[in-house]
């Protein structure tokens, strides 16, 4: 089994990840006239911070997110011929109801902008047993068992690192970030993904929340520690907040 690691995202020097760059494109093709409006703008500055790219960064202002499409509109072309510019993410939704009468097409594309949408998926590799985004449901198919698989191309990852993943067992909703003030919504027990940076590799590793160390907060935010055990292989780790994505069910705790 290729056990290689996989690229790490490289951040840009306008301090957006290389995935938020690809969103904003993505949107500046396919809605020009709307992208300096500042309620878009807020809300894909909101889905910036809480996406598993923010983890140890910066929050994403809507003002640097306006002004970085004012700049691009300075030069960018009316038309993009890219096919991969174009490129939408389809609507999985879709993909959830598929039967073995029609296991041979592809996943039909949906209708929801790719930066805006609400339904973005993560998906757990079986290269190395992390959780990576999930750009692009490509084809589906059923084994003998009558399992379902996908085969998906993972955010920043080219061809070559498309993967066959169980819908069933190893697809769900994309984990969220949280801010400073949302630690409390975190529980003992929680099922949350873990970000882990290493010389080669950056990963988010599935652990469980075992006991919650609470912390006064300062100028730096949440200063709470979480004790956490690894679902992989229950090695136990102290972390704080801004290395950890949640289930997108945890915000909505009081």
């Amino acid at each position: 089994m290729d056990l290689r690691p996989r690229k790490r995202q490289i951040q840009s020097i306008t301090g957006f990840t290389q995935a938020e760059v690809e969103k904003m494109e993505n949107l500046l093709i396919e809605s020009r006239e709307q992208v300096c409006d500042s309620e878009v703008c807020k809300k894909l500055a909101k889905t910036f911070t809480r996406s598993k790219g923010r983890a140890g960064k910066p929050i994403a202002k809507w003002t640097e997110v306006q002004a970085w499409f004012q700049n691009r509109l300075v030069c960018y072309p009316s038309k993009d011929n890219s096919a991969e510019a174009n490129q939408k993410l389809p609507d999985y939704t879709e993909g959830c109801t598929l039967n073995k009468a029609n296991e041979s097409s592809h996943i039909p594309k949906g209708q929801k902008d790719p930066a805006l949408s609400d339904l973005e998926f993560e998906a757990r590799s079986s290269k190395d047993g992390a959780w990576y985004d999930i750009d692009t449901f490509i084809t589906h198919r059923f084994l003998n068992s009558e399992e379902p698989e996908a085969l998906v191309r993972f955010v920043g990852f080219g061809l070559g690192e498309d993967e066959w993943v169980n819908v069933r067992k190893a697809v769900r909703e994309r984990s969220v970030a949280l801010e400073n003030s949302e630690c409390n919504k975190v529980q003992v027990g929680d099922i949350i993904l873990c970000f882990q940076e290493g010389k080669d590799e950056e990963k988010y590793l599935e652990a469980q929340v075992i006991e919650i160390q609470k912390k006064l907060h300062d100028i730096r935010g949440c200063r709470c520690l979480f004790v956490i055990r690894y679902t992989g292989d229950d090695t136990e780790e102290t972390i704080r907040l801004r290395r950890m994505c949640v289930r997108p069910s945890i915000l909505g705790r009081p």
